[in-house]
Formats: structure tokens, sequence, C-alpha cells
């Protein structure tokens, strides 16, 4: 059974028709929102950057949120592919065990764990991850506005409240309450680096400010994007940001449904994903007719896992957040079905670099 759906919208097909897909065809990388999920990307991840787009020299902007902004992240080291591999080791082995006496981990308790993990990974590798001379990494937040502007006991949920009562009337409305912040690394050029900033999308569609991402913003930034409200504690007053709280950057742009303006040299939005469907916000799960298609996405190539083949897996799914509470007292169950998964998805990969070698448009479906 074929493990690799490829869905392309009206752009990106023409432009495969006339030219093919090479790397240097490529200049913009999303990385979704989507915890657990994001497990299957990674040998799709480690195919990509560490095999496929070495073969090109042109600049890339690499836009993630929440376990995306992780990935995208890594794929900035200077051994990519080995961090890509300590990502999916680590993601797997994470374990939030309460001490006695207490049912659950609370917020704080998850967020100092998961700090203390990031740290773990990047410390002495930031000024690679800021300076690579091709990619130049974009770190989606959530940035809470009037009752969301500090976390607080029960302000919070009324906030979070109003805003999905807002995103349910018009998405825009939305932006009353949250608004999206993105940190940005320094732009690279060919007449080098430059510390302008500026975003491979349109942000007409909700209200967006951006930010330089720097080192001494790093870690708070990057675990904001992974900060599920009510799981994780919010970041609060990120250095050279708007003062306020951040949260996961999937409350806003859950798959990075956005309008992307991709260079005319390197015109494709390359979209490893974990389906087909490219939802806008987190808070658009339940609201299926945002999950369609739109202009947005006419440069995009979706590379995602065939519905059927997901059915192949442990427990007929993608590994999600749900198996914590399954396997809550049987870490070792949930690990081996999350390594059985990640291991079953090398399959999308060498799919991937058998399509790439063989003529095209027969095997693209229509986003």
């Amino acid at each position: 059974m074929k493990a690799l759906h490829l869905y392309a919208g009206p752009k990106a097909r023409a432009h495969i028709a006339q030219h093919g897909l090479l790397p240097e065809h490529v200049g913009v990388i999303p990385g979704a929102a989507g915890g657990p999920k994001g497990l299957i990307l990674g040998p799709l991840d480690r195919f990509i950057f560490g095999e496929w787009l070495p073969q090109s020299t042109q600049p890339i902007d690499l836009v993630g949120a929440s376990i995306g902004a992780w990935r995208m992240a890594t794929a900035c080291l200077n051994q990519a592919v080995a961090g890509f591999e300590r990502l999916e080791h680590d993601y797997i082995q994470q374990r939030y065990e309460p001490p006695p006496g207490q049912k659950r981990l609370s917020p704080q308790q998850v967020s100092e764990a998961f700090r203390r993990s990031l740290q773990a990974f990047y410390e002495g590798h930031m000024t690679e991850v800021l300076n690579h001379p091709r990619y130049r990494l974009h770190v989606m937040t959530a940035h809470g506005r009037h009752l969301l502007h500090r976390e607080h006991a029960w302000l919070t949920p009324m906030g979070y409240a109003g805003a999905y009562v807002c995103n349910a009337v018009r998405r825009k409305a939305m932006g009353w309450w949250l608004e999206r912040v993105v940190f940005s690394s320094p732009h690279k050029s060919a007449q080098g680096t430059r510390h302008g900033l500026d975003l491979p999308f349109g942000t007409n569609d909700f209200a967006t400010q951006q930010v330089a991402l720097t080192e001494v913003n790093f870690m708070p930034a990057l675990q904001a994007s992974c900060s599920i409200p009510f799981v994780l504690q919010a970041v609060h007053d990120i250095p050279g940001a708007p003062r306020g709280a951040y949260w996961d950057g999937g409350i806003t742009d859950y798959h990075l449904h956005l309008n992307y303006t991709p260079p005319s040299t390197s015109p494709i939005v390359l979209y490893p994903h974990f389906q087909q469907a490219v939802v806008p916000g987190w808070l658009d799960k339940a609201l299926k007719w945002r999950h369609r298609s739109s202009a947005f996405l006419d440069h995009a190539v979706v590379l995602a896992p065939n519905p059927e083949w997901v059915r192949t897996l442990p427990n007929s799914k993608l590994p999600d957040r749900s198996d914590f509470v399954t396997y809550a007292h049987d870490f070792d169950a949930r690990v081996k079905v999350w390594q059985q998964a990640a291991s079953a998805s090398q399959q999308l990969a060498d799919e991937l670099a058998d399509w790439l070698d063989r003529p095209h448009t027969q095997t693209l479906h229509r986003l």
C-alpha cells in the first residue's frame, strides 16, 4: 500500500508540469502544530534537509508553530539529521509523572520540565540556528490581548471563551483576543545578513506583529510557541517583544494556512504535513468549512500520509496527545507504539525520493 499522498495547489501543479520539482524550486517550508502527530514527519525531515535540499543553494524561509517550530529550528542545526534523530528520541521518551500524592502535574511543573528539555537540546547551538547560511527561521506565537494579556486563574478561561466565540463568527475577529507574533531570525540575501524584518506570507488575514529572533529571546519564544493553554504556562514578557502572555503558535496558526508569497525564482511551498487539510487555527478544528484549501495555498505541495496507510499504524491512527492518557500507567507501551509509528514512516520518505525521480503530474492530487 502506498503511504504517501502528494497534493498541490494550481500554481504548484503548473510549475511541476513544466519544470518538475527540483530542490532549487523550494522557497518556503512550513511546520504545523500538532504535537505527537509530527513524529511521523521525522523520516521526511531527514531526507529533505539531509539529502535533497543540500543539492541546492537558494535561501529558504522555515515557518513553524509548536512542534513545527521545534522541527524547523532543528533543520537549522549544522548537524540537522542528527538533530532530527534526537528530537524524535527525546519526544518519544518524554515522561511526565506527578510526585506522590499528586494526580497530575501542574502547568508550572510541565513548563519547567519542557524548559529544561529545550535548554539541553539547543544549548551551545543557538548561534548556528540563528545564523544558518540558507535558512531563515520564523517562530509563530499567540500573544494575548485584553483579558488574555496576563495569564490568570479565571480571566484566562473567560478570555479563551471569548476568543472561541469571536473566531466562530469570523476568524479575523479573534484578533481582538489574540494576535500573531512572529519571531524571525536575521534576513539572508546575496549582499549578506540584514536585520530588516519581512515575512514569506501576507498578514492581512489576521492581526500580526514581527519581532527579531535573537539569542536572548530564542528559548522563551520557542517555549511559548509550544505552550498549549492550560497544559503549560504562558511565557510572559519575552525580551524584545510586546509585553504580555504568549501561548502556543498553533492557537492562531494551527496548520499555517497562510497567504504564502514565495520568490518567483523558488516558487514552491513544500509542506510535509500529517494530513491533507491545512486548518487555519486551533479553534477551527471543529469548523469543518474552514478546512478547505484556498488561494493562500496555490503554491503549496503538501506531503501527507495516505489515510488508508494511517489505519495500518498501531491503534489505526497517528500518535497524538490522547496517548498520554491511554498509556498513563504504561510508559513502555506508549513508547513502543510511538516508535513503531515513527519507524513505519520511513516509507513516506522512501516514496518521496522515488517520486522525485519520476514524471510527476500523474501522481499529484489537487489540494
